[in-house]
Parts: structure tokens; C-alpha cells; sequence
């Protein structure tokens, strides 16, 4: 009875647990499967946008090389009215120049502005004639115009400068007028040329008037008049002959002044050496000398070889 009890017991037992144990069954089997990574659906391919260029960033020595090579250029001013004092290379003659010639000279003394050396000692300064009098015969003294035109630095740098005479300094016998041009004029000597005349037609004059007047029985007289006949000569000689040309010997102290402030750049102060210059490889071939023409002559004949 017992036997039978535990079975039919068992038999429920059984039946209750399939009847709860169904419904999850069905439900775990209804529910899908987790998709696997392999099985995933790719992701749908998105439009790649080109590459932008971006160009290559030079190494760091290259660019401080091109740092250096390229500073912010800084500007230096010499003001206007500045005076610098220069030494003719070159002679200049009012007899000899002409307008257009150069004139050369180098500076001797520096420049400072604030505590800086803007132009130093040793600078090259070019410059041009513009204009010469000659001295006139009976009145006019000779003059001589000109300005400096460029600045040549020790390390070859080349700077334009609007500058004029200022003075000579330690001249005796050349003036500056004031008139705004540099104008160097000289001063007149023909007085003492006649003077110098005078020495000798008196005296000439004198001797040669009284031996002829001694022959005549006047030699007083006679002096007189040869002494008037000297003072003639003297002034023939004054109406004939030029005053004295300006005259500026290699040397000379030559003061320029600046009309306007002369610009400089960092470039211009450095010291170094000067740039060494190759000459190009196609030079012009020198002009040759003309031939003489064959001249056939006689014999004899003046001029012939």
C-alpha cells in the first residue's frame, strides 16, 4: 500500500513539474540567438574624405638658419644736418674739371648718434662735379660746385647719401658762399700777380727810361717815363690773365653735410670683410689699336721712315 502510495505521489509530482517547466521551456526556446561576431552584418561603408595635404616641416636647423638669414630688418637714422668729416683722394682743379667728373674721398673721424657708430672711420664717400667757373680776366673769381652722391661701408655695403660741402677746413685761399649749393669759390690773387709784375716792370722800366734819358740829357725824365711805360706793362699783363683757379690738392679736409637723414640698416653697420668678387668668365675683349695707314713717300721725304 505504501509502495503504491509513493508512486502515485511521485506520478503527481512529476506531472506538476512538466506542467510549470512547459511554459519556460517554450519561452527560452522562442527567444533568438545571440548573434555570433562573425555573423554580425558589416557596418555599411561611409565616403572617406581625401587627405588633406599638409607639407613637411622643415628640420629645426634649416629653420633657424632662415631665421637668421631673414631678422626683422631695423633701421637706423642719421638725422639731417649731421657733419662728417672727409679727406680728398683726389685733386680738383677748376682748370682741369669739368661737370660729371668724380670726385673721391674717404672719411676720418666717426660718426656717432645716441651711444652707436653710424658712419665710422675709413668709409668710402663718392661724389660728382656739377659746375666750374673759371676766374674772369678783369673780375670774377673761380668757383666750383659739386655733391657727394653714394657711401661705401668697410664690409661693401653701398648706401646713396644727399650731401654737400660744408667747409673746408684749414683752408687759406677757398671760401664757402652761403648760398645753399656748397658753392666753393676762391679768392682773388690778382693784385698780387701785378704786384709781383710791378717788381720787375719798375725797376726794368726805371733803368731802361734813365739810360735813355741819360743818352738824351734828361735822365731824370727818362726814368720817369720808363717807370710809366712799367706800370702800362703791368696793366696789359692784368687784362690778359685769368685769377687764380680753385685749387684742392689731394688731402684737403672736406667737411659734408647731409641735406636729409641718411636711412642705415643692421646690414650696413656690420664689420666683416669685405664680399670677394669672381670675375665672370665672358669679359669683353679690349678694343685693338687702330693700324696706321701705309704712307707711300719719296725718298727723303719729310715724314717718312
Amino acid at each position: 500500500m505504501n509502495r503504491w502510495h509513493r508512486a502515485l505521489t511521485s506520478v503527481i509530482a512529476l506531472a506538476l513539474v512538466t506542467a510549470f517547466a512547459s511554459p519556460l521551456l517554450s519561452q527560452s526556446n522562442s527567444a533568438p540567438a545571440p548573434a555570433s561576431p562573425a555573423s554580425a552584418p558589416a557596418p555599411a561603408p561611409t565616403e572617406k574624405a581625401p587627405p588633406s595635404v599638409q607639407p613637411a616641416a622643415p628640420p629645426a636647423d634649416a629653420t633657424a638658419t632662415e631665421a637668421a638669414a631673414d631678422p626683422a630688418k631695423k633701421i637706423y637714422t642719421v638725422p639731417a644736418g649731421t657733419k662728417v668729416l672727409l679727406q680728398l683722394r683726389s685733386a680738383v682743379n677748376t682748370k682741369s674739371a669739368k661737370a660729371g667728373d668724380g670726385v673721391y674721398l674717404a672719411s676720418t673721424f666717426p660718426v656717432v648718434v645716441g651711444n652707436r657708430v653710424m658712419i665710422p672711420a675709413g668709409v668710402y664717400v663718392q661724389g660728382l662735379v656739377d659746375r666750374v667757373v673759371r676766374a674772369g680776366h678783369v673780375k670774377g673769381r673761380a668757383q666750383l660746385d659739386m655733391h657727394f652722391t653714394s657711401m661705401i661701408f668697410p664690409n661693401g655695403s653701398v648706401v646713396e647719401i644727399p650731401g654737400l660741402v660744408n667747409s673746408l677746413p684749414g683752408a687759406s685761399k677757398q671760401s664757402i658762399k652761403d648760398n645753399g649749393e656748397g658753392t666753393i669759390e676762391q679768392q682773388g690773387d690778382k693784385g698780387r700777380n701785378a704786384g709781383e709784375v710791378a717788381k720787375v716792370a719798375i725797376p726794368t722800366g726805371g733803368t731802361v727810361g734813365s739810360i735813355g734819358g741819360l743818352a738824351g740829357g734828361h735822365p731824370l725824365a727818362g726814368g720817369v717815363v720808363g717807370i710809366g711805360a712799367g706800370l702800362a706793362a703791368v696793366g696789359l699783363v692784368s687784362l690778359f690773365t685769368r685769377g687764380a683757379d680753385v685749387n684742392i690738392e689731394s688731402g684737403t679736409q672736406v667737411e659734408m653735410i647731409l641735406q636729409r637723414p641718411l636711412l642705415l640698416e643692421e646690414a650696413n653697420l656690420a664689420t666683416g670683410p669685405a664680399p670677394s668678387l669672381v670675375p665672370a668668365a665672358n669679359q669683353p675683349k679690349p678694343l685693338e689699336k687702330p693700324n696706321r695707314p701705309y704712307v707711300l713717300c719719296p725718298p727723303g721725304g719729310l715724314g717718312c721712315q
